[in-house]
């Protein structure tokens, strides 16, 4: 008997057809959005990458250490940019620009994918309603036909009523503004 520490891992099940299919579906579009970003999109999501990370937070506290340490002339250096450093402060600021520049590139791109996907699943979820919708009127046909008590009147017949979408979304809109 072993222990539940000591357990063998478990044995990844192979996952079913349709499952695999989407999943390959899943890649597939994952590598065309990744085929199809330009070389600027390329560095916008490196520099994105690296200025959110720690090396950078490292890179930029060396940086300033050195270069107010360099211009306190405690070590005989000459001083180029003398405190309130401000040559310091203006590379800082080009460079927050330029940074600020990079991270909006990416995510305009990552919100125009998250968008698509967000178009997708509500195709998905429109076409699963239409699907259990026929699926309740089928399933209430079957229990008339067998004498088998289903859902009280009211709540069934609302239940086998096709939902509209712009109809949802002018409801939403109503409360919203009242």
């Amino acid at each position: 008997m072993t222990s539940p520490t000591t357990a063998a891992p478990a044995i990844p099940q192979p996952v079913g057809t349709v499952l695999a299919e989407n999943i390959e579906q899943l890649v597939a579009s994952r590598r065309e959005f990744e085929s199809k970003k330009t070389g600027q999109d390329h560095l916008a999501d490196l520099m994105t990458k690296f200025s959110g990370s720690m090396v950078f937070v490292y890179v930029h506290a060396t940086w300033f250490a050195v270069w107010m340490i360099v211009n306190s002339g405690l070590f005989g250096f000459p001083a180029f940019d003398e405190f309130p450093f401000g040559l310091l402060t203006v590379i800082v600021s080009l460079e927050a620009i330029f940074l600020s520049t990079f991270v909006l590139v990416s995510q305009n791109r990552m919100g125009a994918l998250a968008d698509k996907r967000a178009e997708l699943d509500v195709h998905i979820n429109l076409l699963a309603e239409h699907e259990v919708t026929e699926l309740l009127v089928l399933v209430d046909a079957i229990a008339k036909h067998l004498g088998v008590a289903s859902l009280d009147g009211r709540d069934k017949e609302e239940l086998k009523e096709q939902v509209a979408p712009g109809a949802v979304l002018q409801e939403i809109a109503a409360r919203e503004e009242s």
